[in-house]
C-alpha cells in the first residue's frame, strides 16, 4: 500500500504481523535512512538485524523469504534490512510477499525510484507491504524538521537558525545530524541542559566555508566548469569528504532543475519560475540556477538523474568499483553540460 511519511514511520515505530515489506524510496535518502532507524529502535536494541543487498538477493530471490521466516538463533526480535535496493530485488520481493509466513519484517532503502517502477508498483498493490517516497523537506517544512532535531540534541534555536541550517543542510538529514551533534558538543547542550544555538557559535563551527561548499560544487558540476570541478574535488578529498555526500549534492540539485524545468517546458519563463521557488533557492544563487535551467532540458536531466543515483548505488554495492566512481560521474555530468547551451 502506498503511505505518507506520518503512516509509515508510524509502522515502522510499532511493526506488526500484518506488514512484512517497508519500501523506502525517494530522492532524499537520508529521511528514508531516517525511517528505516525507526524500525532498528522498535525492535530493540537486542534485535539480531540481517543486512543484505540487492546483489544478493538477485543472485538468490528465495533468500529474502527464508531469511524472513527464520528464527533468530538466540530467540529473540529479528529483522532484515536491504541495502542498497533496486529493481534487482523484485523477485525476492515477490516470493516474501507470496510465502505463507514470515516473522521477520523486511525493510528496502531505494533510490529515486519512479511510481511506474515495478518495485513500486508491487509494494503500491500489497496489503502486506507500505511503499513511501522521500522528498527533502523545503520551507517551513524544513525549519520544523531543524528545530525538532535540535531539541533532541538539547539545543535551542530560533527561526532564523533554523532557515540557514536548513539551506546550509540542503534539507539533508546526515548532515543535519552530524552539524547539529557537533554544535551540541560545542556548547554542551543535551536534552537535559538544553543550550541556545546563535550565529557567532555556527560562524566558529559551521562547515559551509568557502572552501568546502556543496552548492558550489553543483554549481560547477551543473554549469560544466570543468577546471573548478577538479579543484573542490581536490579540496573536498583533502577534509575527507567523498563519494556518497558528493554524489547526493548534485542529485538534489538535478531534482531541483528537473522541477523547475518541467514549469519552463509547460509555457512559464525561466524568471518566473525562479522567483516562484522561493526560499528553496538562496539568493546567491539564483542567477546560476536560472542558466542551469535553460542549459538542461528534461530529458537531459532525467538521464543524469538515473546515472547519479545508480552510481550511489554502486559505491554502497560490496565490490563496487569505489570512491572514484563518483568523481568519474561528476566529471561526466560536467562534460554534459559544456554541450548544451
Amino acid at each position: 500500500m502506498k503511505a505518507n511519511r506520518g503512516q509509515i514511520a508510524r509502522a515502522l515505530s510499532a511493526p506488526g504481523e500484518d506488514v512484512r515489506f517497508y519500501l523506502l524510496y525517494g530522492p532524499d535518502r537520508s529521511g528514508s535512512e531516517a525511517l528505516a532507524a525507526m524500525l532498528g529502535k522498535a525492535m530493540g536494541e537486542e534485535a539480531e538485524r540481517i543486512d543484505l543487498t540487492g546483489s544478493e538477493l538477485k543472485s538468490d530471490p528465495a533468500k529474502l523469504a527464508d531469511e524472513a521466516a527464520a528464527i533468530s538463533l538466540f530467540g529473540g526480535a529479528r529483522f532484515i534490512r536491504i541495502d542498497p535496493a533496486g529493481d534487482e530485488i523484485f523477485a525476492g520481493v515477490e516470493a516474501l510477499l507470496e510465502a505463507e509466513k514470515a516473522g521477520n519484517p523486511v525493510v528496502a532503502i531505494a533510490g529515486a525510484l519512479r511510481g511506474t517502477n515495478k518495485l513500486v508498483k508491487l509494494a503500491f498493490a500489497s496489503d502486506a507491504a507500505m511503499a513511501c517516497a522521500s522528498y527533502a523537506p523545503e520551507g517551513r517544512d524544513a525549519d520544523l524538521m531543524v528545530i525538532e532535531m535540535a531539541q533532541e540534541t538539547g539545543l535551542q534555536i530560533a527561526p532564523d537558525i533554523a532557515q540557514r541550517l536548513a539551506r546550509s543542510s540542503h534539507g539533508d538529514r546526515s548532515i543535519l545530524a552530524s552539524e547539529l551533534a557537533k554544535f551540541a558538543l560545542y556548547l554542551d547542550a543535551a536534552p537535559d541542559r538544553p543550550r541556545q544555538l546563535d550565529h557567532d557559535a555556527m560562524d566558529a563551527l559551521s562547515a559551509s566555508s568557502d572552501e568546502g561548499d556543496l552548492s558550489r560544487l553543483a554549481n560547477v558540476v551543473l554549469s560544466g566548469d570543468l577546471v573548478a570541478l577538479d579543484r573542490e574535488l581536490t579540496q573536498f578529498a583533502s577534509e575527507g569528504m567523498v563519494g556518497i555526500p558528493l554524489i547526493r549534492a548534485i542529485l538534489r540539485r538535478l531534482l531541483l532543475l528537473a522541477k523547475l524545468r518541467a514549469e519552463v517546458e509547460q509555457g512559464n519563463s525561466t524568471q518566473t519560475v525562479i522567483a516562484k521557488a522561493g526560499r528553496a533557492i538562496f539568493w546567491k544563487e539564483k542567477a546560476v540556477i536560472a542558466d542551469q535551467v535553460e542549459r538542461w532540458r528534461s530529458d537531459a536531466l532525467a538521464i543524469a538523474i538515473n546515472r547519479a543515483s545508480d552510481t550511489e548505488r554502486l559505491l554502497k554495492s560490496a565490490g563496487g568499483p569505489g570512491l572514484i566512481a563518483a568523481d568519474e560521474e561528476l566529471f561526466a555530468i560536467a562534460r554534459k553540460a559544456r554541450t548544451l547551451r
